[in-house]
């Protein structure tokens, strides 16, 4: 179920999932809007990533336990959130269009909406938290089903 107290693991993740998204912030890819979002995967999106934070900050849990059986798991929630920051550096490196933004990334699809999302699942996998991996997967219903829906649109284009 999770043990309350602060997780450094959780805020260093939180961390490099924002410093991205600030720098996004002042650099929208041309032609960028966010009107016409369908509001039901929204809403998944937003409970979601408050759920998702609340759970990476306030379980011990997700910290480091030395050496043991788990130890491999957070390496491989480290993975996709390295992928994800080198997915940014790709899209900053761009010509931030739409496409650029919605681009796959080493096979990926949506790679800046998924990368972060399977970050979050296996990160609650190590910490065995039932709690971030619901919120997770709720963030991954909206936050992948809204780049997904967008992607569509920019390819009918």
């Amino acid at each position: 179920m999770g043990h309350f107290g602060f997780s450094y693991t959780g805020l260093l993740f939180l961390h490099l999932l924002f410093l991205s998204n600030i720098l996004w912030a002042s650099r929208k890819p041309q032609g960028y809007a966010s009107q016409s979002e369908n509001r039901i995967l929204l809403c998944f999106e937003r409970s979601g990533e408050v759920s998702t934070c609340l759970c990476a900050l306030c379980f011990s849990d997700l910290n480091w336990h030395g050496f043991c059986a788990w130890a491999w798991r957070p390496v491989a929630a480290v993975v996709p959130m390295l992928l994800y920051e080198l997915w940014w550096v790709r899209y900053f490196r761009s010509e931030r269009r739409l496409s650029d933004f919605y681009s796959s990334f080493l096979g990926i699809p949506v790679a800046g909406a998924t990368l972060p999302v399977l970050a979050f699942l296996l990160l609650g996998i190590y910490g065995k938290l039932i709690w971030l991996l619901l919120s997770a997967v709720i963030l991954g219903v909206g936050h992948i089903g809204i780049h997904l829906t967008h992607r569509k649109e920019v390819k009918r284009k």
